[in-house]
């Protein structure tokens, strides 16, 4: 079932870029100082999304499309596990990502670092919803 192995590479790709940004990524951005730690997040930040959205979105259709063909309850549960980073990072971090990039590099204050931090939290969330779609779709496929 191509489609259904299709849809677990990308649930995996999409975890393993989010699991890396909070192993690698934050824990190194977070040891800097407070301006070079925001000039760091506004692009990476930027450059996630654009790589990890159409990634999420990928997943879930091609899961959806794993259902149909199968009928197989868990791929559809896959699919709404890879698709729930969208509403939740829309919902849950937007405010924080809003509050960071209008943030001024020039005239910030140390409140910024907390602000990283609990990104990092929140960012943390998405790596769990896509290793738990990823997790599904493995199951779905045995």
């Amino acid at each position: 079932m191509i489609i259904g192995e299709l849809a677990l590479v990308a649930a995996s790709a999409f975890t393993g870029a989010a699991i890396y940004v909070n192993v690698a990524e934050q824990p190194a951005r977070l040891m800097l100082d407070t301006r070079a730690l925001l000039t760091e997040w506004k692009p990476s930040y930027r450059r996630g999304f654009a790589m990890q959205a159409p990634l999420a979105l990928i997943a879930a259709a091609l899961g959806v499309a794993a259902y149909a063909d199968t009928g197989d309850w868990r791929w559809l549960l896959g699919a709404v596990l890879s698709l729930t980073n969208w509403p939740y990072t829309l919902i849950g971090m937007m405010p924080t990502n809003h509050n960071l990039m209008a943030t001024s590099i020039e005239t910030m204050d140390p409140s910024v670092h907390g602000k990283v931090k609990k990104w990092g939290r929140l960012h943390a969330v998405r790596s769990g919803l896509g290793l738990t779609a990823a997790a599904v779709f493995l199951w779905a496929l045995h």
